[in-house]
């Protein structure tokens, strides 16, 4: 047998690239690269092995290790998850720092390959710089952390287990259903030892994608729960774009005459003009879904988890008979609220309950108009909070406005946190797929820059704006930095509206006055947080940074400033001043947050008497 002789982190790299994903017939290069951040901890294993690596994987230094796995996370989503970039820290604080991300990517079903070193084996050198010792299990290191935010976890303590793992490690990583980060620990001294390894281990090796075809029997137990109904509604999840569905979800739509709502991820797989489109639904969503939600005997799920936020905590589908179906190349998904389960890829799945229904003669019973009717009051609505004034600044939903008009149908734009997911959500306007780029299932603040970066490393043909609030841009925005090192085009759009205010607003609608979420100087009259705002100039940050950057507090400036942004070559900042409470609210949803049932405040205990009360026309399961 033909062996070759190489460190362990040699050989992993050397695998690495030599990975393919072939979906449709097309054949891709799996792993584009490496980001990392070096310390003692990988610098001498995988830091030795990239520096003399002879392939073709791309080294990206990151600048912090959450953003750096944020940006790859991005990147694969952008990608549909047919490709994705591997990331490396040492060990202690730089791999603990990756924990986050981690659970972000594996809520989102992202793929990313972690790469974090870990203690010696041997142990000779314990307790090692950074090293956490647990008296009562010697066995354990910061890297156990991963092991319940990780589809797969494995820690190689010697050589030769590399192969088995990585085999593993790849089926995880190509797996649609069964996706997310991928931990691989690797102590720093085993990096470093050499194995005679199989030459055959190294040769290309070729991953498909196949799509999951529906079985017979679901699809006609499907299409039962669906004959007869007459008010039906799809709703279109992350799972659509994924599969690039989005064809075959308008033809199923309009062969059924069956209108659409979005989820976040979902969103942007319908262009907003067309008559089906109603935009998204549930807590963030618009009047049009959230009324035909309400109303709807049937819910269709193609591709969505359903989270909270989806059925507004399971009371946005409110009539008593509503049946449910669900497709989804998850069976963990595909039985979510009962649904008559279709556990297949988006498109197969659509494709085949489209020929069943249609041998049955079926077809939606809305009334004529009803849709249009309720698309038009929305439409009016969003044209009206897009030209919100007010004489004391710009407001939130103008401004975004203003972007929406500026930008280009095939931009793409990233968003997390804060308010802007909610108004996104409900006022943003997108004609083409996948130029809505949204991290929600973590809603994890400081995605936003990080997102922006690795989706346009995606997509380098387009535009990426990355919409951040200025609580999250404080909390982690390293990897603009990254972006102006690699010469990645990306605009950072920051909303200052001083502070946490989404959880502000949340807190005022639930009996408080407001506590701990604005950016206020301290008071000494109150020894709170009480105090004139904090005057931060976030332009004159991004500059020192080394990007270009504007400040608008009008509409006209932020115009002029989007202009100038957009001619710039490299990372721009436009810091926009907009009014704290001027976003998107409501429109008949509900969200269950745990309000205390006693409290010295009469408006705390009302909320709670609210809270009870819409738990009762809520589904309890």
């Amino acid at each position: 047998m033909n062996t070759i002789r190489l460190t362990m982190a040699q050989a992993l790299l050397k695998f690495l690239d030599n990975q393919y994903l072939s979906a449709d017939g097309e054949e891709i290069k799996f792993v584009r690269g490496v980001m990392g951040i070096f310390g003692h901890g990988n610098v001498t294993g995988i830091g030795e092995a990239l520096e003399r690596a002879s392939g073709g994987l791309e080294f990206i230094q990151g600048k912090n290790e959450q953003g750096m796995v944020h940006a790859a996370a991005a990147y694969a989503k952008q990608k549909n998850r047919r490709q994705i970039f591997a990331c490396t820290s040492s060990i202690g604080p730089g791999a603990l720092n990756m924990v986050t991300a981690a659970g972000t990517a594996t809520v989102n079903r992202i793929p990313v390959l972690l790469l974090p070193g870990d203690n010696f084996a041997c142990r000779q050198p314990d307790p090692v710089l950074q090293q956490l010792e647990v008296p009562s299990d010697y066995s354990v290191s910061a890297t156990d952390a991963f092991k319940p935010v990780s589809k797969f976890w494995d820690r190689i303590v010697r050589p030769e287990q590399l192969m088995a793992s990585l085999l593993q490690a790849m089926r995880v990583l190509t797996d649609p259903a069964d996706t997310g980060a991928v931990t691989l620990a690797l102590p720093q001294d085993v990096q470093a030892e050499a194995y005679d390894y199989p030459a055959a281990f190294f040769e290309k090796r070729v991953h498909y994608l196949d799509r999951r075809p529906a079985a017979p029997d679901a699809v006609k137990r499907a299409a039962e729960a669906i004959v007869g109904k007459r008010k039906p509604l799809i709703v279109a999840g992350g799972g659509v774009l994924y599969a690039e569905a989005t064809r075959a979800l308008l033809r199923f739509a309009e062969a059924f005459g069956i209108p659409v709502a979005e989820t976040q991820a979902g969103k942007s797989a319908m262009p907003w003009n067309h008559p089906l489109a109603l935009g998204g639904v549930g807590t963030t969503g618009t009047l049009a879904a959230n009324r035909i939600a309400a109303e709807a005997d049937v819910v269709i799920g193609v591709g969505t988890r359903f989270s909270d936020f989806t059925t507004a905590s399971k009371s946005a589908f409110r009539n008593p008979d509503a049946a449910f179906v669900n497709i989804n190349v998850s069976a963990f998904d595909a039985v979510k609220l009962e649904g008559a389960a279709i556990a297949a890829d988006a498109r197969t799945g659509l494709a085949a309950l489209a020929e069943e229904l249609t041998l049955l003669g079926y077809m939606s019973g809305y009334e004529e108009g009803a849709v249009a009717a309720l698309k038009a009051e929305w439409n009016a609505e969003v044209d009206r909070l897009y030209a919100l004034e007010s004489d004391e600044g710009l407001t939130q939903t103008r401004a975004l406005g203003v972007i929406n008009a500026f930008i280009g149908p095939k931009d793409v734009i990233v968003a997390a946190a804060g308010s802007l997911p909610g108004d996104l959500h409900r006022v943003w306007r997108t004609t083409e797929p996948k130029t809505y780029h949204m991290e929600y299932g973590f809603s994890c603040m400081g995605y936003e820059v990080s997102g922006a970066f690795g989706a346009a490393l995606a997509e380098p043909e387009r535009d990426v704006y990355a919409f951040v609030g200025d609580g999250s841009y404080l909390m982690l925005h390293s990897e603009l930095v990254t972006a102006i090192q690699e010469g990645v085009k990306l605009t950072v759009l920051l909303l200052d509206n001083h502070g946490f205010q989404c959880i502000h607003n949340l807190q005022r609608g639930h009996g408080s006055d407001g506590f701990g979420n604005e950016f206020r100087f301290r008071s000494k009259e109150t020894g709170r947080l009480s105090g004139k705002y904090m005057p931060i100039d976030f332009a004159m940050h991004a500059r020192s940074l080394g990007a270009a950057a504007y400040t608008a507090r009008t509409a006209e400036e932020l115009a002029e400033a989007l202009r100038l942004a957009k001619d710039e070559e490299g990372p721009a900042l436009v810091e926009i001043k907009v009014l704290p409470g001027t976003n998107t609210d409501g429109y008949e949803s509900w969200w269950h947050v745990g309000v205390p049932e006693v409290s010295e405040s009469g408006k705390v205990v009302e909320a709670h008497e609210r809270m009870q009360e819409a738990l009762r026309a809520a589904r309890p399961y």
